[in-house]
């Protein structure tokens, strides 16, 4: 799918642009439900980007909002349409689909760690040890089928017009033995030639840098290029992933990742960790 026209950024794309034609029209919510019919839940899902909007629910809601500007309409009508479109990803029947669809049209991914790699940089050995440690457990297809995806992932984003990708992981990552020695021989040899491409940066933070912001945390920031879809940050752990884009969020995180990089290695002292890092 060509940059730009993933079906989950197209529909947070309409949802935002009906979001100001209303406020542009100074109608709420229950204005719109009481006109239209629609249920709350709907529309709350239409503009959050949740869900898609059918035809005649565009034709409606333009009625609705005076949007007479032919262009304007056949554009809402467009991402109507575009937004019901399938990902690639939808063939794998992923938890965390609606992740995959936000990440897949990001210009820039950075991301922290604590413990694991990170699944753009995961070798399939790698991601398939990961997956065998879920509870409940995994059945065998469905975890081919999520090392298939996490590699496809990969191959969609670590392209030359891919995104700026920036990740950063603590040194347990690398000395946690996940899969056995040679699953893991193998795994820092595909960080070190991934971090040779011109968007890839890979920073670790050794032991001896202490504590700092972000131990306790998994977290991905993403950076969108479209005007309309705002940047956000996922945050992973057991208790489920939420998705946070209210501004204050976005600068705290935005300010831990920038003291991450200054605690961490560089990138020439990371190779070099890398290379003298070896199993038995």
């Amino acid at each position: 799918m060509a940059p730009g026209s993933s079906p989950t950024i197209r529909r947070r794309e309409l949802g935002a642009l009906l979001r100001k034609l209303r406020l542009d029209r100074n109608m709420t919510g229950d204005d719109v439900t009481a006109a239209l019919l629609f249920s709350p839940t709907k529309l709350s899902r239409i503009e959050n980007g949740q869900s898609g909007a059918s035809p005649r629910d565009i034709r409606d809601l333009c009625n609705l909002y005076d949007v007479t500007d032919p262009g304007e309409r056949e554009r809402l009508a467009t991402l109507a349409r575009e937004g019901k479109q399938r990902g690639w990803w939808q063939n794998y029947d992923l938890p965390y689909a609606p992740y995959v669809g936000l990440e897949s049209d990001a210009s820039a991914i950075s991301t922290y760690n604590s413990g694991a790699i990170h699944g753009l940089l995961q070798t399939g050995d790698y991601a398939r040890a990961m997956l065998q440690t879920e509870t409940p457990p995994l059945a065998a297809k469905e975890i081919q089928q999520r090392v298939e995806a996490r590699l496809a992932r990969q191959a969609h984003l670590l392209r030359a017009d891919g995104p700026a990708i920036h990740a950063i992981f603590d040194e347990a990552a690398i000395r946690r033995v996940v899969g056995g020695p040679e699953v893991m021989r193998a795994q820092l040899e595909r960080i070190s030639s991934t971090m040779q491409l011109p968007k890839v940066a890979v920073q670790i933070i050794r032991f001896e840098a202490g504590a700092h912001p972000a131990m306790e945390s998994i977290f991905t920031l993403l950076s969108f290029e479209q005007d309309a879809v705002r940047d956000l940050v996922y945050v992973e752990g057991l208790v489920g992933n939420i998705y946070l884009e209210r501004p204050p969020d976005l600068l705290r995180y935005r300010a831990i990742f920038e003291r991450l990089c200054g605690i961490a290695l560089d990138a020439g002292q990371t190779q070099s960790l890398l290379e003298s890092t070896s199993y038995g």
